[in-house]
This record gives structure tokens, sequence and C-alpha cells, in this order.
């Protein structure tokens, strides 16, 4: 996972060290000198809302060399709710390592998720959950099985689809390779989706080739994925909504001026 301010803070699971080198240096002091108010994105479960945010916490108040345990704070700006964070540097090695947050991993995204209550049947809403839990926690196979599930669901509701209108072999789609389904689906399928349905071809790998890395290194690729194909269907949802509340207020226009 490449580290930037919003992985590290948002995205990392507890306990997984960090490698500083030359690459990411830059990010690693921005995590620890709150003095340099670099903004970068995140939710706010508390609020329920997407913000930017801002370390406020300096852990080298003099300069130098910080080692040991430490607690950094960031704020959200839109809200000023303050989240606070444990972590643990070596210089030696050198690394960085969150050991502790309040909110956890798992909070930050599970807030986000229910947006998609409408779309998504509670069995596979509560495996998202269960999903972004276990990753949250550094349990890759676990939360990527879970995850594919998903995936496999949405991609075949797209199929059905499809089937029903005679656009799709069942034969061929049966035969093909996620990567090939999506290419299959592209017409009705989110563009950025189909663009790089290369990076979905590790689906179509057995669970008996993967280990917890591989499927932790590739569980934000495949949630994105999933998350691309819920928002074409929320908008597509919220703008069927507007339209029946848009007929729904002309009717009871009309209604009124008949009977006035």
């Amino acid at each position: 996972m490449e580290l930037t301010l919003t992985s590290f803070f948002f995205d990392l699971p507890v306990y997984t060290p960090v490698t500083i080198d030359e690459g990411n240096f830059h990010v690693y002091q921005k995590i620890i000198d709150g003095t340099q108010k670099e903004e970068f994105e995140g939710y706010n479960p508390w609020k329920k809302i997407e913000s930017t945010f801002v370390v406020t916490t300096d852990l080298i108040p003099n300069g130098g060399v910080f080692r040991g345990h430490g607690i950094v704070k960031i704020k959200c700006k839109r809200t000023d709710s303050i989240f606070g964070f444990d972590i643990l540097v070596d210089p030696k090695i050198p690394m960085i390592m969150k050991t502790g947050q309040y909110l956890s991993v798992a909070d930050f995204h599970i807030s986000e998720i229910k947006q998609y209550r409408k779309l998504l049947p509670n069995e596979k809403l509560e495996e998202f959950t269960r999903a972004i839990g276990l990753a949250a926690n550094g349990v890759g196979i676990g939360s990527f099985v879970y995850l594919r599930r998903i995936f496999e669901h949405l991609i075949n509701e797209t199929y059905l689809q499809c089937i029903e209108e005679k656009l799709v072999s069942e034969e061929q789609y049966n035969r093909s390779r996620m990567d090939q389904k999506i290419e299959l689906l592209s017409a009705h399928l989110p563009s950025l989706l189909v663009d790089n349905k290369s990076m979905y071809s590790i689906l179509s790998l057995g669970m008996h080739e993967l280990d917890e890395n591989a499927c932790l290194a590739h569980f934000d690729t495949l949630r994105v994925g999933i998350e691309i194909i819920l928002d074409a269907k929320l908008d597509d949802l919220r703008k069927k909504e507007k339209i029946e509340e848009a007929r729904r207020k002309l009717a009871q226009f009309h209604s009124q001026t008949q009977n006035s």
C-alpha cells in the first residue's frame, strides 16, 4: 500500500509496520509534524460526511528525531471533530506503525457503505461490513472472500439483465474469466471499471493460489470496483426517485387546480 496521509489514518490496519524510505519520508514527516498543515480527504463517520482533515499534533516541537510511542490527532475541518491515533516509531529500522486508534479503520468505512442498503440484499451488505472489518485487522483471505462474493453478485445482476434482453451469449459468458465477463458486459458497466478490467483477473484464481498479503494488496482494487458499480446504480436510483417525486408533485398540483 502506498503511504499517504489518507491511507495511513483511514486504511492501514493497526500493527501493520510501514518501512520509512526516501520515497515516503515526506509523508512520514507530515504524520508526526502537524505544523505542516497538509490537508487530506476522508470520511467523518460521526457526522456521516466526506471532509478534509489535517494533522494537529506536533511530535517534534523542537525538531530532531521522534522515537517510541506517541499520540497523533487529526481534525475534520468541516466539523472540528478530533480523532486520535497511537503510533510507534522505530528510527533504527526505520519504521512507523499504528498501535491503536479511535475510531477504528472499520468504523471509518462501514458508515460509508450504509448508503448502499437500497441496492444490496441484507446478506451482501453484512458481507461488505465483515470484509472491511477483517481487512482492517489484517485478515486478507477472509476479507477477500466476502468482497469476491459481492463483486460477482453485482456482475451477475448485470449479466441477468443482459440475458433477459438477449444482449449476451450465455455459453460464452459461462466459460469466460472475470475480466472477460466485464468486457462482455462493457456496455452496461461503468467505463472506469471496464477500462481497468485486467485488474480483476485475480478473481478467476482459486483460493489455494492466494495468500494473505496478495489478498490485502488487491482488497482496495476490488472494493473500489464494487463501489464504482454501486455508485452508478445509486445515481440511477436517485434520478428515478427525483422523477417520481416530481410526478407526484405535478399530479398533486393538477388535482388542486381542478378542485379550485
